[in-house]
């Protein structure tokens, strides 16, 4: 054992230095450079050494050079690629017109490709003007590159010398080399055999969202180019149709599902040709394939493990052609030949037609025509899906269990008719083994498709026997029941629940987008409370700007309420705070009857105290968050969780960025549905609300901005670390100074951020650098000190920065302004409403649109931009908490009693109502019509949404079960 040790010490002393290895050594593999020497293993380290023969000339070369060069090229074309992002133009009009005189494009065939288009890292575009494989497969990478590529490549002693974010070398084993020889990987060429798709990407996802072609043209070609979907729904309105952002969301995912399908077509491609079993009509099924169910189907019987089918197995027998002459030519087929005694299969003549049956039903089952027939004639008939208790697990199940799911015990209903909660509500019952289900499809079904295929589609060519006749639709009624009706029943099941979690994600989705656009309570001290028994109630007090002025903690259900009054009177007097928000977790019921009694009794006089209660989801778990560590670093967690709360009031939209959007708890079924399509969604709504409220630069915290379109947890960070180094934003330009923020992002972020002209106008006084001291100064600078002329130009105030105006239309609004009369320091001011005014009644929008030059979209945008006042809010329109000052009970209430309250979460099948008694209401959905619903407020769907203020009528009253049922009067 001591022996092996002694030699390997002695091969590591005859290693060669590293700075004698040759060039192709050092940059075959960049991995090998960065993993620190300490990591390597000395063994496996001599046994790559020893097998490089070193060269005769291996002192005379410098790899220095060589290994420097990889580097000067990535660095030169990652700044050119940032470049190209400001080619922005999308000129894709509706079918028709040709607004603000762009360029009509139509759709071309390259949008016909389904495949994602993920763009190559950055670095490795310099060898795309080398490799002529790799420039293939990025033909539409950025042009402005060549020029950088060919000056690198000028450099390089040889084009094997690098390799880019490649795989390590891989031996290939052959006849005539069975140790195997090193050979680069061919990932680089894989684009040059895909396979083009038998669908046309935009026509398929106009199909399945009902949305215009144009339209869906333009959308593809929008997001790829990277924009975000707040940036296209505001700015880009003309191009999607005025879209609304949840469309916008349910197209993307589509076009999302058709990339997957099509990534995964050309990965079961190339897997069956490597394998050899790729055949012409095999190919043509999986170019056909539209969905995952379609592709498991047609690629489960050559998946690796597979036993194979009965009729591969019939295949390999030789009967192939038997089954191709019975629908061909069928007055030569000959059963009785291909009998061989002592072979199994075709022993005897049952075993031979056995065998052509099920290669006739393969074919059959796997045949575009048949299958579409059979679905459009399902979607004619009667097909339903049905639900029972489980025989083999309901004896197992608990009790509890079981009676949640009385209604689905014997439940069958019209797929075209079940809802979405109901298919939600059958599937957990399934997965929990308490209920059993299946899809029942009629035998009309059975008997039309059998009579078709026998008749029409599968017919023979040629006269056959009544034998062969008879062999056929045996092979018909097979390739239904075995093959055709489990597949009808996966995908009924798939759509059904795929629809079902898609309707639940939109529905929190939509939930989230109203509780976060709630109206904040600005300028007003707040007292956030979190209750509890044992461990108290936490007390925060916060001031009109969110800063924490006092936190405390009080014990108001333990024997001393009164003594804790008066600790909270001289708290509420000397803060002046007059709103206490109480978190509706645990003992909030306790603790809302003990403020609601010291409210009614005055005991807070001369202070006109009134109180709410707010969803406290989610404060728990935000408390110990590193964020809040981070926040509020000596604070414990359970004060944490009270000021939470307060600011919840005070600032919704701030406060519940901070927390996960899936623990907030205004969903349904969100423990069900994809995690990953709910993650995106709720991050993309949450995205969409921030950024059309828009933040103010100077103030906004690093958590909030991390929300805006463009930019992500980093560049948030760099943007606040600018803030702090160089004082505050006092133009949009000057985000192009932050690192990390490209083109692009600024393109994406510039509209949604604000810049408030008072605050700089005071931090610029300070400074003393008004726009007119910068004037002056900058005529006095010398013409060569380019930076500091370009400094003067970033630090001059923009008052169109604390606009919705995107800078890409500011040449257009200083138009728009100098053709009505108007100066930009009048923007928000009621003169230059009354200015845009009649400028628009005497020519129009869209006359006024042409005479700019641009669309009335953005014309519209401008001129909401000059017109709304100072710090306008888009919340101002939506509902604000109700402030209480007494309690009631569930005993309280009677049949027929009308309430007020407020909704306080929406599901697919009814909305929550709180109503002041504890338990929250249901209204039943079909209770929620059109005529109930306010016509003065914008809806974008019929379905109420959190924070609603409604009125309601008690219909029924269950207290033994604490159960509400409300009917909807109106919608306040």
């Amino acid at each position: 054992m001591s022996v092996r040790p002694r030699r390997a010490r002695t091969v590591v002393k005859a290693e060669v230095p590293d700075d004698e290895l040759p060039a192709f050594l050092k940059s075959s593999s960049e991995s090998e450079e960065e993993k620190p020497e300490e990591d390597w293993e000395p063994k496996k380290k001599v046994i790559r050494k020893a097998r490089v023969p070193k060269p005769k000339d291996a002192q005379v070369k410098k790899p220095t050079v060589t290994q420097k060069n990889p580097t000067v090229a990535r660095k030169r074309t990652k700044k050119v690629a940032v470049k190209e992002e400001l080619d922005t133009s999308l000129p894709i009009t509706a079918p028709g017109g040709n607004e603000g005189g762009l360029p009509q494009w139509h759709p071309k065939e390259d949008i016909k490709l389904p495949l994602p288009a993920k763009k190559p890292p950055l670095k490795n575009i310099g060898l795309m003007q080398v490799n002529p494989a790799s420039a293939l497969e990025n033909t539409d990478g950025p042009s402005t590159s060549t020029a950088a590529s060919k000056e690198t490549v000028k450099a390089e002693d040889s084009e094997e010398d690098f390799a880019f974010e490649e795989p390590p070398l891989k031996k290939l084993k052959s006849a005539t080399c069975p140790w195997g020889n090193p050979v680069k990987s061919t990932a680089s060429t894989k684009m040059d055999e895909d396979y083009k798709m038998n669908w046309d990407m935009v026509q398929v996802l106009s199909q399945r969202t009902g949305i215009e072609e144009w339209v869906c043209a333009n959308i593809i070609r929008l997001f790829n180019d990277d924009n975000t979907i707040p940036f296209i729904v505001r700015y880009r309105k003309e191009l999607i149709n005025n879209l609304e952002a949840d469309a916008l969301r349910e197209v993307q995912q589509t076009m999302e599902e058709l990339h997957t399908v099509a990534k995964k077509v050309q990965v079961s491609i190339q897997k069956l040709k490597k394998e050899g079993k790729l055949s012409g009509g095999l190919l043509t099924a999986l170019l056909n394939c539209k969905t995952l169910e379609e592709l498991d189907h047609v690629y489960a019987p050559y998946k690796t493990g597979s036993k194979g089918t009965k009729a591969q197995r019939a295949r390999q027998l030789g009967l192939e052609r038997a089954a191709n002459l019975l629908l061909n030519n069928p007055r030569e087929l000959n059963l009785f030949s291909y009998v061989r005694s002592g072979v199994e299969g075709l022993s005897t003549i049952e075993d031979v037609k056995s065998g052509v049956q099920h290669i006739l039903a393969d074919m059959i089952a796997k045949d575009k025509e048949t299958l579409d027939f059979i679905r459009d004639l399902c979607q004619r008939k009667y097909v339903c899906i049905q639900s029972c208790l489980a025989k083999a697990t309901s004896k197992k199940a608990s009790e509890k269990d079981i009676n949640k799911f009385h209604l689905y015990q014997s439940f069958s209903c019209n797929i075209r008719n079940i809802q979405h909660h109901q298919i939600l509500a059958i599937n957990r019952g399934e997965n929990l083994k308490v209920l059993t289900v299946k899809v029942s499809i009629s035998d009309g079904v059975k008997i039309e498709f059998s009579k078709w295929c026998v008749n029409e589609r599968w017919r023979p060519k040629a006269y056959a026997t009544p034998e062969l006749m008879e062999l056929l639709r045996f092979s018909v009624e097979d390739a239904y029941k075995r093959l055709i009706y489990p597949l009808l029943c996966r995908e009924f099941r798939s759509k059904l629940t795929s629809d079902a979690e898609k309707e639940s994600v939109m529905m929190f989705g939509r939930n989230l987008r109203q509780l976060l656009l709630t109206g904040p309570v600005r300028g007003r001290t707040l007292m956030g409370v979190d209750p509890g028994y044992k461990h108290g109630c936490k007390l925060a007090i916060i001031s009109p700007t969110s800063q924490i002025l006092h936190t405390d903690v009080v014990y108001l259900h333990s024997g001393k309420g009164f003594l804790e009054a008066q600790k909270i009177r001289k708290l509420l007097l000397d803060y002046n705070c007059s709103i206490i928000v109480i978190g509706n977790g645990t003992a909030c019921r306790e603790t809302e009857a003990y403020f609601a009694d010291l409210i009614t009794k005055k005991y807070f006089a001369p202070v006109d105290v009134t109180y709410c209660i707010t969803n406290e989801a989610g404060a728990s778990i935000y408390s110990v968050s590193p964020d809040a560590c981070k926040e509020m670093p000596d604070l414990d967690p359970n004060l944490r969780s009270a000021v939470s709360i307060a600011r919840r009031v005070q600032d919704p939209l701030a406060e519940l960025v901070k927390i996960e959007p899936k623990h907030i708890g205004v969903g349904m079924y969100q423990h069900d549905v994809s995690q990953t399509l709910l993650k995106a969604t709720l991050d993309s709504v949450v995205e969409e609300c921030v950024s059309f409220v828009g933040v103010d630069i100077n103030i906004c915290s690093e958590i909030l901005l991390r929300h805006i379109a463009g930019l992500n947890a980093n560049r948030a960070k760099n943007i606040i670390e600018w803030r702090e180094k160089n004082g505050p934003f006092i133009n949009r330009e000057q985000l192009k100074e932050v690192k990390g923020l490209g083109p692009k992002s600024f393109q994406q972020c510039a509209g949604f951020i604000r810049i408030n002209q008072e605050y700089i106008r005071t931090f610029c006084s300070q400074q003393g650098e008004l726009a007119a001291g910068d004037h002056k100064s900058a005529s006095t600078e010398k013409q060569g000190k380019k930076r500091t002329k370009a400094a003067a130009s970033v630090r001059h105030p923009n008052p169109l920065d604390q606009t919705c105006i995107h800078p890409e239309s500011y040449n257009i609004a200083m138009t728009f302004l100098t053709l009505i009369g108007g100066c930009p320091s009048d923007i928000g001011k009621p003169e230059m409403q009354q200015k845009v005014n009649t400028i628009i009644e005497r020519e129009g929008i869209e006359g006024m649109a042409r005479r700019l030059n641009t669309t009335a979209q953005t014309l519209q945008i401008i001129i909401d931009g000059l017109t709304q006042p100072e710090g306008f809010d888009i919340r101002k329109d939506f509902d604000k908490p109700d402030f209480k000052r007494s309690i009631v009970c569930l005993e309280d209430l009677s049949v027929g009693m009308i309430l007020t309250g407020r909704v306080e979460n929406a599901t697919l099948f009814g909305v929550f109502v709180d109503i002041g008694v504890g338990r929250a209401g249901l209204i039943p959905i079909r209770s929620v019509t059109e005529d109930k619903l306010s016509k003065a407020k914008q809806r974008r769907s019929l379905g109420l949404g959190p924070g609603e203020k409604v009125e309601v009528r008690v219909r029924e009253i269950d207290i033994p079960r604490s159960r509400i049922t409300l009917d909807l009067i109106r919608v306040l």
